[in-house]
């Protein structure tokens, strides 16, 4: 039996966004709440912060400001699950639905490296920060899987004030 765990990636500078998208109101919710919430929903038996303590159980990156690797790798290492969930702060409307897919065979959508779902032992040893996501996809041998059409922007998130605008006005 495998345990499944979530990162959730927070230690962006949101310089598009303009201020901290972990803390932004989604419908009367910080989004770090909504996507916490949606790992828990999907069955994550813990979760970790990475990159910004706010509130949750949190991980430093493995080095300031070198890209969401280094979240992977702390949040990894701290959770100590077989498998990981990977998630964006700053994609807080996914649904259970839309991640399905990934927590069924693991992977993680193309073009889009997070969510993914990857097991633990998996990811490469010789991993480290200022990676690119997409080197750690490939390195960890994960599949693209076709992303659902209708949850595309969901996927995506909002790193801009007019991309967060479109996602709160989708029914």
């Amino acid at each position: 039996m495998s345990s499944l765990g979530a990162i959730i990636l927070c230690g962006g500078a949101s310089r598009r966004m303009g201020r901290d998208k972990a803390v932004l109101d989604w419908d009367g919710a910080r989004a770090v709440d909504r996507v916490a919430a949606l790992a828990r929903a999907v069955g994550a038996e813990a979760l970790v912060t990475a990159g910004a303590d706010l509130g949750l159980p949190w991980v430093a990156d493995d080095a300031a400001f070198a890209g969401p690797v280094g979240g992977v790798l702390a949040g990894a290492r701290a959770l100590g699950s077989t498998r990981l969930l990977v998630l964006a702060v700053d994609a807080p409307t996914v649904l259970p639905e839309d991640l399905a897919p990934l927590l069924v065979g693991g992977g993680y959508y193309e073009g889009l490296p997070v969510p993914m779902v990857v097991e633990a032992r998996a990811l490469p040893a010789d991993a480290e920060a200022g990676w690119p996501l997409r080197r750690l996809v490939e390195r960890a041998g994960l599949v693209a899987v076709s992303a659902p059409e209708a949850a595309m922007a969901r996927l995506r998130g909002a790193n801009t004030p007019d991309e967060r605008e479109r996602l709160l006005r989708r029914p």
